[in-house]
């Protein structure tokens, strides 16, 4: 079933692709504020209706979660943010993608990350490893945070990580999270996120041999495993 799961989220994430690709940069792109002050573009909305109604049509009785729609609940249910990284698609700014992952019984199965604009997707399933573009990924092995490359989302972050680690940056989003699990960067700190911003990221970087997991004030935090718990001990000692 994993791969019958992973081979259907990767033609969701075509279908998102075909939808999101052609809105980027259009000059009548529609940008709207939501409730809590947050971009959402036609596209968002278009990308997440189209997968809806392509897993309600082909696999009837399996519920979606997605940042527009809300959540249908069920044991088995898609998670889907249609775009991560939406200020940055109503930009211009190309480093935005759709996260979709497969959760069955609580547990993340099934996962791709795709980022049309940069040419780019990754994708796991769990068991069965991470990959990036067909190529099998794997964290670093950089042991040691003064040795390290963080990415932070917040500058907060940013300010107590950067005195530390070898390289700091804040890179964002998805990002930060698909190249820990390439091994490009050791450990990402993001805010603290929805399931539909974390899912997917959260499945690719393990099967690549990283961790997930949440800090202390509630932060997603990313890593190549081995500077995990002195990247999680540094957020605490605030």
């Amino acid at each position: 079933m994993a791969g019958a799961d992973l081979a259907f989220a990767l033609e969701l994430a075509d279908l998102a692709d075909s939808l999101s690709l052609p809105r980027f940069r259009a000059s009548d792109l529609r940008v709207e504020t939501k409730p809590d002050l947050t971009p959402v573009t036609d596209a968002d909305h278009a990308v997440e209706r189209a997968l809806r109604e392509r897993i309600a049509a082909e696999r009837p009785g399996e519920g979606v979660l997605g940042e527009e729609e809300g959540d249908d609940g069920g044991s088995v249910r898609w998670i889907v943010d249609p775009i991560d990284g939406t200020r940055n698609f109503s930009r211009g700014i190309p480093v935005w993608a759709t996260l979709i992952a497969l959760e069955r019984e609580g547990a993340l199965t099934a996962a791709v990350v795709s980022a049309p604009a940069l040419g780019r997707r990754w994708w796991a399933s769990r068991g069965e490893g991470a990959f990036a573009d067909g190529e099998p990924i794997r964290v670093s092995h950089v042991s040691a945070l003064a040795d390290a490359t963080v990415s932070c989302s917040h500058a907060r972050d940013l300010a107590r990580v950067e005195p530390v680690a070898w390289h700091a940056r804040g890179l964002g989003d998805f990002w930060q999270h698909v190249l820990v699990a390439e091994g490009a960067v050791d450990a990402a700190v993001d805010t603290e996120l929805e399931l539909w911003d974390s899912a997917a990221v959260e499945l690719v970087v393990t099967e690549a041999g990283g961790r997930a997991g949440i800090a202390p004030d509630g932060q997603f935090v990313t890593t190549n495993g081995h500077v995990h718990d002195e990247v999680l001990a540094l957020l605490r000692d605030r």
